[in-house]
């Protein structure tokens, strides 16, 4: 039985399945932030945990292919040593849920302060959308609508 669990987790599978089955999640922080499913799950440990271990073994099957867990740090030599590294699809796979992770970190944390300072949800809506699919842009435009709409911004929240 395990054995056909770890042969369908493909580094496609993982792909596919952690792309669906954050969707899920963005929806519940853009339509209902407050209610208690979606802090147990957007405010607990459980996604970070999912993505970690999908991380884990992701990296534990790319060591397993051969590719070395050092050359993860070439990442920072030079723009060409970067393209080269995201050619292997182990290590591409492990950015992508680095960023679907973070991503879902920042969304949460925009809704909840969106709580937490009564913005209105419709206006909270737009960076949750941006963040999904830009990341930083979305947190810079969850700010601009916190200084204006709030009155308030610092820079240790």
């Amino acid at each position: 039985m395990l054995d056909q669990f770890t042969d369908y987790l493909t580094f496609e599978n993982i792909y596919f399945w952690s792309n669906l089955g954050l969707i899920p999640f963005w929806v519940m922080l853009i339509i209902i932030p407050r209610s208690n499913f979606t802090q147990f799950f957007l405010n607990s440990i459980v996604l970070p945990l999912l993505l970690s271990g999908a991380y884990i073994f992701i990296l534990k099957q790319s060591i397993f292919l051969g590719d070395s867990f050092i050359e993860l740090f070439a990442l920072y030599s030079s723009l060409d040593d970067l393209y080269t590294l995201f050619a292997t699809e182990s290590f591409l796979l492990i950015f992508w849920i680095h960023f679907l992770a973070i991503n879902i970190f920042l969304g949460s944390w925009i809704a909840r302060d969106g709580i937490k300072y009564n913005i209105p949800r419709w206006l909270v809506f737009f960076p949750l959308i941006l963040v999904y699919l830009t990341g930083p842009l979305g947190l810079v435009f969850h700010w601009l609508i916190r200084l204006f709409y709030a009155k308030k911004i610092a820079f240790h929240d």
